[in-house]
């Protein structure tokens, strides 16, 4: 089993910044590859960024690729989401996700282990 917990999200003006964290619990952090996916009101829950268990190589949605950055560190069993010149159409609930392979998926139901999801509003 694998708890998460995400934080950081809130409300931020067009062209903020705001980092989101998860942190997991459970399970040998550095061998669970993570993810973070997204769902806004009325839309289907959609691939943002994830990264893998071990060499760290990440994936970004075309949409957030050169704004948003994806980290972790298996020190402190966190994921992070960096995110620069923010949009309102990045507004949205961000789910943090987690599966036990050391390989990322941009398929939610790829994934084992949610959170509760943060909410992140951008205004105009």
């Amino acid at each position: 089993q694998v708890q998460l917990v995400e934080s950081g999200g809130g409300l931020v003006q067009a062209g903020g910044s705001l980092r989101l964290s998860c942190t997991a619990s459970g399970r040998t952090f550095s061998n669970v590859a993570m993810g973070w996916f997204r769902q806004a009101p009325g839309k289907e829950r959609e691939f943002v960024a994830a990264i893998s268990g071990t060499d760290g190589s990440t994936n970004y949605a075309y949409f957030v690729k050169g704004r948003f950055t994806i980290s972790r560190n298996n020190f402190q069993n966190t994921v992070y989401l960096q995110m620069n010149s923010l949009k309102p159409e990045d507004t949205a609930v961000y789910y943090c996700a987690a599966r036990p392979y050391i390989s990322w998926s941009v398929v939610p139901v790829n994934y084992d282990y949610w959170g509760r999801g943060t909410q992140v509003t951008v205004s105009s």
